[in-house]
């Protein structure tokens, strides 16, 4: 940056159609939802395996015993005194993704691994609805002012806009994040019982406040929120590097070719762009994600009250060092990576055409 200045400022790139400007934030909400409902189906699976990875370090124990469990074919099936399977303490232990694949493919069926889809069904179509539109109008403002007033504002464009809509997105939508987690990180031991759905999960947050001695009972409904401050600690820095990497990313990439801005090039691109920008994001902020689940899963009351994000980091780092901080980035980095490529290449594409609709009318 230091060069560029010396030789004087390069030339800003072009600024967005005044169609694409144009459109509404219905429009681009919309889009965004779209989007999000392909991504988070896609890559639950990795999302389940980090997340359980990472509860398991903070010490959720996977070996409750119920009827219908199934171990591997080597374990003995006659149990303690003829109760339950008895299994080796390996057939419980996660380690790796793949491992975490197998193991609740065979000891909880396939589909478990798509467990809290709806949650992040639910989560993803509104998180992703504010933060892209929001990103957008923001950045679009934010370049305005930059090119009429202050030029050396641009660049951090894209670091200021994405932190402030992440910033919103999550506050709105933590409630629905935390269920998410929960039902990703535990097991359901009852027998032939149906796992909890969100709001059962979330019902069950809620009525753990009985059990804290605080005035208000931590005024109910703030439990809700719990872990708030450690998702904004983590995706607030993951949304500013990964669209800080992303906008050059894809700027280079559409340049490589030309004026042939058809669907499948800005497809491509922003496929590309968004896959590098959420690998780099996301091993990045590993240790912010750690905290996050650590704090979301707690169940003593009384411990939540006293967690926070720097507390945690250090009795993790303490007591695990270097590979507890980034405990399950294997699959976080390869959720993001595709994620990322798939909600921007898909919101882009939808932006792409109802532009071209514009230009028609």
């Amino acid at each position: 940056m230091e060069q560029a200045s010396a030789s004087g400022p390069p030339p800003p790139p072009p600024p967005p159609p005044a169609a694409e400007r144009d459109m509404g934030f219905a429009e681009r909400a919309l889009a965004a939802a779209g989007a999000a409902v392909v991504s988070a189906v896609l890559v639950n699976p990795l999302d389940v395996a980090k997340t359980r990875l990472q509860a398991q370090a903070a010490g959720v124990v996977y070996n409750p015993i119920w009827s219908d469990f199934r171990c591997y074919p080597s374990c003995s099936t006659g149990g303690v005194n003829g109760f339950g399977p008895s299994c080796s303490p390996e057939c419980f232990q996660y380690r790796g993704t793949m491992d975490v694949f197998s193991k609740v493919t065979r000891q909880e069926g396939l589909f478990r691994l798509w467990r809290g889809t709806g949650a992040s069904l639910a989560l993803a179509v509104p998180t992703v609805g504010i933060y892209l539109p929001s990103y957008d109008l923001l950045r679009n403002r934010i370049e305005e002012y930059s090119d009429h007033n202050c030029p050396e504002l641009r660049p951090y464009a894209p670091l200021i806009s994405g932190s402030i809509a992440r910033s919103l997105a999550c506050i709105t939508c933590s409630p629905i994040e935390l269920a998410r987690t929960r039902m990703q990180a535990f097991k359901e031991s009852n027998v032939g019982g149906k796992p909890p759905g969100m709001w059962k999960t979330l019902l069950g947050v809620l009525s753990s406040r009985q059990n804290i001695t605080s005035p208000e009972n931590f005024r109910g409904y703030h439990l809700l929120w719990t872990g708030l401050g450690a998702q904004l600690a983590r995706d607030v820095p993951f949304s500013a590097i990964c669209w800080t990497v992303l906008e050059p990313t894809r700027r280079h990439l559409i340049g490589l070719v030309g004026e042939k801005s058809n669907t499948a090039v800005i497809l491509g691109a922003n496929f590309s762009a968004g896959f590098i920008a959420g690998v780099i994001s996301a091993g990045a902020t590993c240790p912010l994600d750690v905290a996050k689940t650590r704090r979301q899963i707690e169940k003593d009351p009384e411990r939540v009250l006293n967690m926070n994000t720097r507390r945690i980091l250090l009795e993790v780092w303490r007591k695990e060092g270097i590979n507890g901080l980034f405990r399950g980035a294997g699959p976080r980095m390869g959720r993001a990576g595709p994620s990322v490529g798939i909600v921007v290449s898909s919101y882009e594409v939808v932006k792409h055409i109802l532009h071209r609709k514009h230009t028609e009318l």
